[in-house]
């Protein structure tokens, strides 16, 4: 039994590296899409363009621009002189924001009544145009401090003290470049499996190998080992280019992202293989395996946080093994959890991996019969 099963899984590593397709699958989209996400997905903001509009023109108000214009967060690509020349800017999408200092900004500092300073934001993205006023606000209580310390002054009535945890200086590349080892993960180990008995069917070698000795059981094992193994050499790719390339700390222990990624792993092949089972041509498997991928990347708290979505929808991720992934890589990752905090993350990914995998067992001898 073990040696059929054996040259049974040294064909299908022959089959996958001698097809063009399987070999640009397995190789060249990991790589691409790792850096393309890891340098162009992220949500901190760099060289935000503003304008200013300073009706003050004092020394302090110069003061105040000079904090905007010399962080490496904000450029300065303009100045306006009256409120007409605002609404040209944003709608042109010339500059994200106009910071709009009133005419009276250092008399009312001086005078030690509040001195407001309206920020105009282009809010035609909404997520974009929160993380600039985040930074405006930081700037502005700096700016505040600094000058009630030269001023010998109290010091403003709140101050925002921030520490963020697991992530302290809030790099976004920390959060999403995990997150990109659970998809390319399941990218690669679906898109493998569900071609494989498609590619049978397509090539006319269905039937020749029905009439091995092999029985189906042994079959889906021999089909189902190359997927793990190609799985698990792609993701060690990923997380050494995670670690060393991105720079992403890994705290948690090596073992439970491993455990975690096998039991992933074998529900991604148990999906692919029922994929596999149900098409007929390669094409068809193709685009089996992509209806199942979008909706589980959307579903999975890759981008936005399941705790947003609606209720049913809430319901309808528990069937996802990415959701479950995302938080065991994230995680070891950045919360150096271990295996017994990882336990609920387990369970449910080994369930959905035994019940794909008796499917797509069910629906290949369905198919054979």
């Amino acid at each position: 039994m073990l040696q059929h099963i054996f040259a049974l899984i040294v064909k299908e590593f022959l089959a996958l590296l001698k097809d063009k397709r399987s070999r640009f699958v397995i190789i060249g989209p990991p790589i691409v899409q790792l850096v393309v996400f890891g340098y162009a997905a992220t949500y901190d903001l760099n060289r935000v363009p503003f304008a200013i509009y300073d009706e003050d023109n004092t020394v302090l108000s110069q003061r105040l621009t000079e904090r905007f214009s010399g962080s490496t967060t904000f450029e300065l690509v303009g100045r306006i002189d009256h409120d007409a020349g605002i609404a040209p800017m944003i709608d042109g999408k010339r500059a994200l924001m106009v910071l709009h200092i009133g005419p009276r900004f250092s008399d009312r500092l001086a005078s030690g009544d509040s001195a407001p300073v309206q920020v105009i934001v282009d809010g035609r993205n909404s997520n974009t145009a929160l993380l600039a006023l985040n930074y405006v606000r930081d700037v502005l209580l700096a700016f505040t401090a600094d000058w009630a310390a030269e001023q010998q002054r109290p010091p403003p009535p709140a101050k925002l003290e921030m520490r963020a945890w697991f992530n302290g200086n809030l790099v976004s590349q920390w959060f999403i470049v995990p997150g990109i080892i659970g998809l390319l993960t399941l990218v690669v180990s679906l898109l493998v499996t569900a071609l494989s008995v498609a590619r049978e069917r397509e090539e006319g070698t269905f039937d020749q190998l029905l009439v091995t000795p092999l029985r189906p059981v042994e079959i889906l094992i021999g089909k189902s080992v190359p997927g793990l193994i190609i799985g698990l050499l792609e993701s060690t790719l990923i997380v050494l280019l995670t670690v060393y390339w991105f720079e992403v700390p890994l705290r948690g222990h090596i073992g439970a992202l491993y455990l975690g990624l096998f039991l992933f792993l074998l529900a991604n092949i148990g999906i692919g293989l029922m994929i596999s089972s149900m098409a007929v041509t390669q094409q068809q498997g193709l685009l089996g395996a992509f209806l199942f991928l979008v909706p589980a990347v959307i579903l999975s708290g890759f981008a936005t946080p399941i705790a947003n979505m609606p209720e049913l929808v809430q319901q309808l991720t528990l069937i996802n093994p990415m959701r479950y992934f995302l938080v065991i890589v994230r995680g070891v990752f950045l919360e150096d959890a271990g295996m017994d905090l990882l336990a609920d993350q387990y369970w449910p990914m080994a369930v959905i991996a035994l019940c794909s995998l008796a499917a797509a067992g069910w629906l290949f001898r369905r198919r054979m019969y």
